[in-house]
C-alpha cells in the first residue's frame, strides 16, 4: 500500500477495544465496508459468496489481511432472516439477495399471524451465517474485533411485507403488526444467543426504520424502539457489545442511545439533532464511538485528493479522545473497485495516528 509512513503498534483488536473506551490508541482504526466486494479475492460469485460460509469467511479474512482492515462485521445481505421466516427470495449473480416483491410472504393483514417464533436450529441461512460467525472467530479472532451482523425486527418484517404496505397496516391494525415485530425479537434473542456463542466481541443491529429517511423518532420508538431495547438488553446481559447501523437521513442518536445504549453507532449521515460535525461529536461523541460516515456512493466516484480531504476532514473533528472508527457509513459498493477503499485505509494510517 503506497504512502504507508508508520507500522502499526497495536493489533486491531487492541486498537478498536481503546478506541471502545474513548480512549486514545495508536491510531485511528478504519474500517470500509468491505462486504460483497471481498467475493473478488475468491473469484466466487455473489450467490455462492452469500450462501456457502466456507467462501465467505475466506473472503473476509483474505480482504482483512490484504487491506489492513480493523474490524470484520459478518454482513452478507439484508435478507438472511427474511428467507427463514419464508419469503421467496431472489439471488442475482452481481448484487446482494432480495425478496421477491412480487411475491411477498405477507399479502394481507390476516397474514401477519403467520409470523411466530422460529426453532434457530430449523433454520438455512441464519444457521449458515452463525457457522460464518464462528468460523471468523475462530480464523482472525485473537487479533481483530469479529462483529455479528443482524437485521432489526421491523426491518425484516418490512422484507415480508413491504415498507408502504407496513405503514398502511399500522395505521389499520397496529396491534397485529406489533404482534409480529414480537415474534421477530424472540427469534432474534436465540439468534444472537447462538451468535453470541462463538464468541463474536459485538452484535451490530441495522435499525433500518430509526430515522427521518422512513419514519418519526415517535412512531419508530414504539414500533421498534421498544423492541430493540428488549434485544439490546438480552445482549449486553450476555456481556457482549451492542453496536447499531442505520445509514438513513436524521438518524435518531437520541433515541437509539435512549433505547439500547450503544457502544457504537455506524451511520451515513448527521442525527436529526444535529447541524454540523463539531456538534455532533460534543453532543454524543463521549456517549458512544462514532463509526462513520464517509458516503460510499461518493467516495467511488470521487477525485483521490477529495477523499484524502473528506477523511482527514472526519479524522480531524472526531479524532480526540477516542472514539471514532472512520468507515464508509453504508456498505462499500461491491461492484466497484477497491482504489478509494485504499485511500481511507492510507489516510488512517497516515493521518490519523494519535502520536
Amino acid at each position: 500500500m503506497k504512502n504507508q509512513k508508520i507500522h502499526d503498534e497495536m493489533t486491531a483488536l487492541e486498537r478498536v477495544s481503546l478506541t471502545l473506551q474513548h480512549k486514545e490508541a495508536d491510531r485511528i482504526p478504519v474500517y470500509p465496508l468491505l462486504n460483497g466486494i471481498s467475493r473478488k479475492l475468491v473469484n466466487a460469485g455473489y450467490k455462492d459468496w452469500t450462501l456457502n460460509s466456507d467462501i465467505t469467511a475466506e473472503a473476509y479474512c483474505m480482504v482483512t489481511e490484504q487491506f489492513g482492515l480493523d474490524a470484520i462485521v459478518s454482513l452478507t445481505d439484508l435478507s438472511v432472516e427474511a428467507g427463514d421466516f419464508g419469503q421467496e427470495l431472489v439471488f442475482p449473480e452481481n448484487e446482494a439477495a432480495h425478496p421477491n416483491f412480487n411475491n411477498q410472504m405477507i399479502q394481507g393483514i390476516e397474514d401477519y399471524a403467520k409470523i411466530e417464533p422460529l426453532n434457530i436450529n430449523n433454520t438455512t441461512r441464519m444457521m449458515e451465517h452463525i457457522r460464518l460467525c464462528d468460523k471468523l472467530v475462530k480464523a482472525k479472532g485473537k487479533e481483530y474485533p469479529v462483529v455479528g451482523f443482524i437485521f432489526g425486527p421491523l426491518g425484516i418484517l418490512s422484507m415480508l411485507r413491504g415498507q408502504a404496505n407496513i405503514f398502511m397496516d399500522i395505521l389499520d391494525d397496529p396491534d397485529a403488526v406489533k404482534k409480529a415485530i414480537a415474534a421477530i425479537t424472540q427469534t432474534l434473542k436465540d439468534y444472537v444467543d447462538a451468535i453470541i456463542a462463538t464468541g463474536v466481541h459485538a452484535i451490530m443491529v441495522d435499525t433500518l426504520f430509526g430515522s427521518q429517511s422512513i419514519m418519526s423518532k415517535a412512531m419508530w420508538k414504539e414500533f421498534e424502539g421498544v423492541f430493540v431495547r428488549e434485544l439490546a438488553q438480552h445482549i449486553h446481559s450476555q456481556n457482549c457489545m451492542v453496536m447499531v447501523h442505520n445509514c438513513g437521513n436524521g438518524i435518531y442518536f437520541d433515541a437509539h442511545i435512549e433505547m439500547m445504549q450503544p457502544e457504537a453507532i455506524s451511520f451515513m449521515h448527521l442525527p436529526d439533532d444535529c447541524s454540523s460535525r463539531e456538534e455532533l461529536k460534543k453532543k454524543y461523541g463521549s456517549v458512544t464511538t462514532l463509526i462513520g460516515h464517509v458516503d460510499p456512493t461518493w467516495i467511488i466516484k470521487a477525485p483521490e485528493e477529495e477523499v484524502r480531504k473528506e477523511c482527514r476532514d472526519q479524522i480531524d473533528v472526531y479524532k480526540k479522545d477516542g472514539g471514532f472508527i472512520l468507515a464508509t457509513g453504508c456498505e462499500y459498493p461491491a461492484n466497484a473497485d477497491f482504489r478509494n477503499a485504499e485511500v481511507m485505509i492510507e489516510e488512517a494510517k497516515t493521518y490519523g495516528w494519535y502520536k
